[in-house]
């Protein structure tokens, strides 16, 4: 593919998005940069400032299969995975496959589902496929999840375990939009504009490409020893009980890749290993009880760690 002509599909689908997303445009080459990335995301923000618009406007912006799981306590694993139903015609047994075999599913709430039923998204989101009653089933490419979840209320809510954070290759928060963006999106609302559904732009074989291409983005061995300085620094800070483990430096790196390219590039730079350290790695960092009394944030520490990290 023409990384002239990768570019031009990716600022396309940007500003597709940005047709309902008004205001955040970091945070929309965030989640494009995850897409091309083959990686998962985590919105986490207070109701009502569009996690949910967010997942569903990538999804329209994308000739790609789609589904939406609303957790509730009561969902089960089956609910997310299927079952298989013997049929009494046949004689057999037949899979009803769950809405988890979609290109791109968006896990509502997330933290409202219970453990188990949260487990069940484990092996889809490491190894794309699922297995029912026993028999593996392939989930499409590419596979997307996105999981949101809204930090302000606790009750009934049963917080992501560190197994699966670690499967999210980000963790991202939207925030309140800027008066001006809170104008523009207001106009649009009242014009009928802002609810409507976007149309697709981009096939699943565009984002195959350029996930290939993204594969093919050079990091040399001094960028590849610089983000393993970081994540190593990460296990060896006494305010953090558990620092970035190696699925989190493989993150890093792919990350690294696409944001490569998204800026037009087939080689990484030292900046490239820092953004994706600092997008991908906050969530991934357990403080200590000490550093939580302290009210210290895992992208503080992560903030001064890199610091006093540099290039070699």
């Amino acid at each position: 593919m023409d990384p002239k002509n990768t570019l031009e599909k990716l600022k396309l689908l940007k500003s597709n998005i940005e047709e309902r997303i008004v205001g955040k445009s970091e945070l929309v080459d965030d989640i494009i940069i995850a897409l091309i990335s083959e990686g998962h995301v985590l919105i986490e923000d207070v109701p009502g400032v569009g996690k949910t618009t967010l997942a569903k406007a990538l999804a329209d912006s994308l000739s790609l299969s789609f589904s939406r799981i609303q957790c509730t306590p009561d969902t089960m694993p089956s609910d997310i995975s299927g079952v298989s139903i013997y049929n009494k015609k046949t004689g057999e047994f037949e899979l009803l496959p769950g809405p988890v075999i979609n290109n791109i599913v968006l896990a509502d709430e997330l933290n409202r589902t219970t453990p188990k039923t949260q487990s069940a998204l484990l092996e889809a989101m490491e190894e794309k496929k699922v297995t029912i009653d026993g028999r593996d089933q392939k989930l499409p490419a590419p596979f997307m999840v996105i999981g949101t979840q809204n930090p302000a209320e606790s009750t009934g809510t049963y917080p992501l375990p560190e197994a699966q954070l670690d499967r999210f290759m980000m963790k991202l928060t939207i925030g309140y939009p800027q008066k001006e963006a809170s104008f523009d999106m207001a106009e649009s609302f009242l014009k009928g504009n802002l609810l409507k559904k976007t149309e697709p732009i981009l096939k699943a074989e565009d984002i195959l490409d350029i996930c290939k291409e993204v594969k093919s983005v050079t990091v040399n061995e001094e960028l590849i020893n610089y983000a393993i300085n970081i994540t190593e620094a990460t296990r060896n800070k006494p305010e953090i009980a558990w620092g970035a483990s190696p699925r989190a430096l493989l993150s890093l790196l792919r990350c690294a890749q696409a944001k490569a390219l998204y800026k037009g590039r087939d080689y990484c730079i030292p900046e490239d290993i820092l953004d994706s350290a600092l997008l991908t790695l906050p969530h991934r960092l357990i403080l200590s009880p000490q550093a939580r009394m302290n009210r210290l944030s895992p992208n503080k520490l992560l903030k001064s760690i890199t610091l006093n990290i540099k290039v070699r």
